[in-house]
């Protein structure tokens, strides 16, 4: 059965859950009777703890648990609740190429699409006789896109999401299967596409997803987002303040200090965004992250309420931070423009 572990760490307990519903099991434990119902509307919404947003335009859309979905029309000032989502399975990420057209991607290996900027969703896959959820969704225009999840879990659709078929990563070096964890994927201005994966990997296609190969960045631990500026640097974050750049599209990496006062901050990282060749991110504990392709040291400010921040965008109304609380909203100087890109 579910061994339901709970936000114990907001982003970070999400995916420990996950990663502990889907232990190898015997046919007997696995989880049996699931019904799959719509997403209720909840009273206050913004409360629901949120794992990813992104904007759809110039609406900014958030997804998190009991398949909340979350839509705002006035840069974060407010935010309502999509009026129809087919399932109450938690969302883990989503992503629009366009204003009109999205994705979202969950526990249950949900896939869910959208035509009318997130009002309405479509489920487009799910699978409750097994435990291996997605993690990630990246489209990197209109017609191709890929979701991934544990276990090296990789779809990949090149029809603007009409079907979608599975990619076979290859085994990782040293390795006996691919059973890496994708955490995130995200694409550069050139056509690369790049997952943020354990074990310190960037798993790296130069040929739009058709091959794989991997890429140490000399961390061990998990990645958990990663973005591209627009001269081309890859930045990754994750675990224990861990923060990494390249200047030649992945094939080398350096590690960035991350400080606040002069000390070295060890919060994990859960997010991060560009705009132009600055990087911005969240992590947990409040922490705040500012810097460009250049800095080799990234400046950390941290929310008084030491939330457990999950997401970032900005709007009308200023930063918008999301959480495991739901939306949180602040007059800090960070400005992460309304296009970043994840």
């Amino acid at each position: 059965m579910y061994r339901k572990m709970g936000f114990l760490l907001a982003f970070a307990a999400t995916v420990t859950s996950m990663l502990a519903w889907a232990q190898p099991r015997t046919q007997e434990e696995l989880p049996t009777g699931i019904v799959v119902r719509a997403a209720r509307q909840w009273p206050g919404p913004e409360r629901s703890a949120i794992l990813a947003a992104t904007v759809a335009g110039s609406r900014m859309v958030a997804v998190g648990e009991h398949g909340v979905v979350l839509l705002s029309d006035d840069g974060g000032r407010h935010f309502r609740q999509a009026k129809s989502v087919p399932v109450s399975a938690t969302l883990t990420d989503v992503s629009f190429p366009d204003a009109l057209h999205g994705w979202a991607v969950g526990q249950w290996g949900v896939l869910l699409a959208t035509g009318d900027g997130g009002e309405t969703w479509h489920q487009r896959r799910i699978d409750t006789t097994g435990d291996q959820p997605f993690l990630t969704v990246y489209f990197s225009d209109a017609q191709h896109g890929w979701a991934g999840g544990i276990w090296s879990l990789l779809l990949r659709t090149d029809d603007g999401g009409r079907s979608w078929v599975s990619v076979k990563l290859p085994i990782p070096p040293g390795g006996t299967k691919a059973d890496r964890n994708l955490f995130h994927i995200f694409g550069d201005h050139r056509g690369g596409v790049y997952i943020a994966a354990e074990r310190g990997d960037v798993i790296r296609s130069v040929d739009g997803g058709q091959t794989w190969e991997y890429k140490k960045t000399g961390f061990t631990g998990s990645l958990w987002a990663g973005t591209s500026t627009d001269d081309g640097t890859l930045v990754v974050g994750g675990m224990l303040g861990a923060l990494y750049r390249s200047t030649d599209h992945g094939d080398t990496w350096a590690r960035l200090a991350v400080e606040q006062d002069g000390s070295m901050v060890d919060s994990s990282i859960t997010d991060l965004v560009s705009a132009g060749n600055e990087v911005r991110g969240v992590g947990l504990d409040g922490v705040v992250l500012k810097g460009d392709s250049q800095s080799s040291t990234f400046a950390v400010t941290q929310r008084p309420d030491r939330a457990s921040l999950t997401a970032v965008e900005s709007g009308d109304s200023g930063v918008v931070f999301f959480s495991d609380s739901g939306v949180l909203r602040s007059a800090d100087p960070l400005k992460v423009g309304v296009a970043a890109s994840r």
